[in-house]
């Protein structure tokens, strides 16, 4: 799995041995293969890990990307709101206790807190990554439409009397922003189909 073997190489640049990479691993495979994750499990991951390897030259600090990919929804509970702190907070720990430089701990950790707005940063790792966690908006309609019910799945504990004005306030949020995609590479691939596909979903929510 490429997604393994890219984290044990990662982990393995800052800890003697494997056995502290193949515990932190284990960690990650039970969080995002919960059965209750229909979205942001390891299908996203992957996801992120494709559209960033591709544009690694634009990447000025690729450990903290990669630790970012992998931590950004170690904590993810729909009925909560600070997934996001949590995740990074988990990240911090893990980090620290591998002795990765400071700096890159803190741009982890901003990257991670980042995708609770997905606004533009004048960090451009950030920008790129947020940019990535968004692609799927940008996807065709047919893989936008799954996308939709996975996580309508994921808010199963929502009766549609809260779920439909929550999820529509979130894509009324990216609709009125001037660009929903940050960098000039995601903007072109994604930004004119991420439109469409939101507000075609908005549409069918009336």
């Amino acid at each position: 799995m490429e997604l393994k073997e890219t984290f044990l190489h990662l982990v393995g640049r800052y800890a003697a041995g494997s056995d502290v990479a193949a515990t932190l691993w284990q960690q990650i495979e039970k969080q995002y293969s919960a059965k209750k994750r229909h979205y942001h499990n390891f299908a996203h991951l992957e996801n992120l890990l494709k559209e960033l390897v591709e544009i690694r030259q634009g990447v000025e600090d690729w450990d903290a990307v990669l630790f970012t990919i992998f931590y950004h929804d170690i904590v993810y509970n729909p009925l909560r709101r600070d997934n996001e702190d949590k995740s990074a907070a988990m990240a911090v720990k893990v980090m620290q206790s591998l002795q990765v430089p400071e700096p890159v701990v803190l741009h982890c950790r901003e990257m991670i807190l980042a995708t609770k707005k997905h606004q533009h940063s004048p960090d451009n790792d950030t920008n790129l990554f947020t940019d990535a966690d968004l692609c799927i908006l940008g996807s065709e309609p047919e893989e936008y439409k799954a996308y939709s019910l996975a996580v309508r799945k994921e808010y199963t504990g929502f009766p549609d009397l809260l779920y439909k004005p929550g999820r529509k306030k979130v894509l009324q949020n990216f609709l009125q922003m001037e660009q929903i995609f940050k960098t000039p590479h995601f903007f072109s691939l994604y930004e004119k189909q991420a439109r469409k596909n939101i507000q075609e979903e908005l549409r069918n929510k009336k």
